[in-house]
């Protein structure tokens, strides 16, 4: 999978890789040259006592290592640069692929798990692409050539050459299969860590309140003391390798020392002979161990090409129609205002569910079933059940971040599931059940809906939105940068939202619980700005107070996925059970009789 991953990346970069084969062969030619050229000077210079052939020699020798330092600084310097531009693109292609993922596929992975996919896992990949370049081109030829040579010098010691590679590779083998599922396990436990660290910095304000951090600490004490027993068992094995390998190689030369000692007293080898065959040895062990150091670290990489393939290739069964070019907002003007005759214009209900029903992947039972409705534009529909009831579900199928499994879902006329998702999103805005705000200024984050918008839209955006007071007392105004998150008040944040949704011209706006966190003065406001701005757009609203949806067209009561009621505040105050018991249940908790 590592190899497939990067070699379907490595195509713009060819030419960088023929570079870098180039110059390590150049690199391990001069490395291999050298030894035979210090024998030369040994038994033709000192031993002959022959000076000029020393400095003759030396001169070689220093060329040498002059190309051979240009030639290995060139060839990293060249792989680490494709191996930054490799983990760069799939980095790039992740973020990509994330977005583009159905919400099942990407509730799937987890958020904890897609970071450390699109961070850890690339970096380990990035890694071992450079350890590769660096040492894996470069050890065969050093390998092959070493033997060749050595065998040159004297065939007769070359066996011990032969004897040393099996025991170097056995050693190898079982290293790298025991550190192939230990490598594995380790990158489950750091999205487990992740998650525990996530789920920990979100909920720190839950963990204050029920005074549970005793409880978070042993939770996060558990995951870490496996994480690190993970990578304390990889890693003891990895220090095994260097010390067994230093045997081998310490005893094959003491051996090679000693046989070649034995046969240069009788006569049967030079002294600059044994000098070189000994640097050859050196040098085959050193290829060896490049290997093992590259193929130590290559189960780790293969585990985290496996985690980012899985992510690359999730599959996505929406059907994508391409955009038309310009690309068609079905309804709604370009200045975030909507008339009562583009309503009476437009193109019939802007917003239908047939029968629609949704399942999440291996559920047994339909989280909504038999959804039917109409949302004409110019009007309300507000959606109102208990909690788990499948309000929120129903919202994200108009923007298809979930996909029905039953049913049609058809916006301004047209089946949402034909439209292509750039064009079905742009003609839709939305307020989510969590309202967040990213880094920027609140004008920045303001003009995600709209990035055209000048100052004076974003004033009335925020007029219309009860948010131009407290936006007006910021240090800056709309310049003032905010954290991520906001760092200001629920209410502060659902109006900045609000706000953020009322700039974008669309034929349907979704509101997901989108003023629990406002008074009832603000809410009247916004509701009261709501009806004159968007009367040509058809407006979806989840709510939990039922005092939030009394003035909405149309009220839908939801229980168990399915629709119970249907019809404007007062009709179902007086024949629907259901809304008559939240109505009832909500009077009760505020104390009113």
């Amino acid at each position: 999978m590592l190899a497939a991953l990067v070699l379907r990346r490595l195509s713009p970069y060819r030419w960088h890789v023929l570079a870098i084969v180039v110059l390590q062969l150049i690199q391990v030619g001069a490395t291999l040259l050298l030894p035979t050229l210090n024998a030369g000077i040994v038994d033709d210079g000192l031993v002959a006592g022959n000076s000029a052939v020393v400095l003759e020699l030396g001169g070689r020798m220093l060329a040498l290592a002059f190309v051979q330092v240009l030639a290995a600084v060139s060839a990293t310097y060249l792989g680490a640069v494709v191996a930054m531009r490799i983990g760069r693109r799939l980095r790039q292609e992740l973020f990509e692929k994330i977005h583009a993922l159905p919400a099942q596929e990407a509730e799937r992975f987890g958020p904890a798990s897609l970071v450390v996919r699109t961070t850890n896992d690339v970096l380990q990949v990035q890694t071992t692409v450079v350890l590769v370049f660096g040492m894996l081109v470069a050890a065969p030829v050093m390998g092959v050539g070493g033997v060749v040579l050595a065998v040159e010098q004297d065939g007769t010691l070359a066996w011990l050459v032969f004897a040393i590679i099996p025991v170097l590779m056995v050693i190898m083998l079982r290293i790298v299969r025991r550190l192939v599922p230990l490598y594995r396990q380790g990158q489950g436990l750091v999205d487990r860590i992740n998650t525990v660290i996530r789920e920990q910095i979100l909920g720190v304000m839950v963990i204050r309140a029920f005074v549970r951090r005793s409880f978070e600490r042993r939770r996060f004490a558990a995951a870490n003391g496996a994480l690190t027993a993970n990578n304390l068992r990889s890693a003891r094995i990895v220090a095994a390798m260097l010390p067994l390998v230093m045997i081998v190689v310490n005893l094959s030369s003491v051996a090679v020392v000693w046989l070649g000692g034995l046969r240069i007293v009788d006569g049967r080898m030079e002294l600059g002979a044994l000098t070189a065959f000994t640097a050859y040895i050196m040098q085959i062990l050193l290829a060896i161990m490049m290997v093992m150091y590259v193929l130590s670290a290559a189960p780790r990489a293969e585990v985290s090409a496996e985690r980012i393939a899985e992510v690359l290739n999730a599959q996505d069964d929406r059907r994508e129609p391409p955009v038309p070019e310009p690309a068609q907002v079905p309804a709604g003007n370009r200045h975030g205002r909507h008339s009562a005759a583009e309503a009476q214009t437009g193109p019939g209900p802007a917003l239908r569910f047939d029968d629609v029903s949704f399942a999440f992947p291996g559920a047994e039972a339909c989280v909504l079933e038999g959804i039917s409705f109409e949302a004409r534009p110019g009007t309300t529909t507000a959606i109102i059940g208990s909690t788990g009831s499948g309000k929120s579900t129903l919202l994200r199928l108009v923007p298809r971040l979930l996909e029905p499994s039953g049913g049609r879902i058809t916006l301004g006329g047209q089946d949402t599931a034909a439209m292509p998702l750039e064009v079905l999103r742009r003609s839709i805005a939305a307020v989510p059940q969590r309202t967040w705000l990213f880094d920027g200024t609140v004008a920045e984050n303001l003009r995600i809906s709209l990035p055209t918008a000048d100052d004076a839209r974003l004033w009335d955006a925020l007029e219309a939105a009860q948010a131009a007071s407290f936006v007006a007392a910021l240090p800056d105004g709309i310049d003032t940068v905010l954290a991520q998150g906001g760092g200001l008040s629920g209410g502060q944040k659902q109006r900045l939202c609000i706000a953020r949704a009322l700039l974008r011209p669309a034929s349907a706006y979704l509101f997901d619980d989108s003023f629990s966190a406002l008074d009832a003065l603000t809410e009247s406001r916004i509701f009261a700005a709501l009806g004159e701005r968007l009367a040509s757009a058809a407006v979806l609203m989840v709510a939990q107070r039922v005092r939030s949806i009394e003035s909405a067209d149309r009220i839908l009561v939801v229980d168990n996925g399915r629709i119970v009621g249907s019809g404007t505040h007062a009709e179902l105050l007086a024949g629907s059970r259901h809304y008559q018991e939240i109505v009832s249940s909500q009077l009760d908790s505020a104390g009113t009789p």
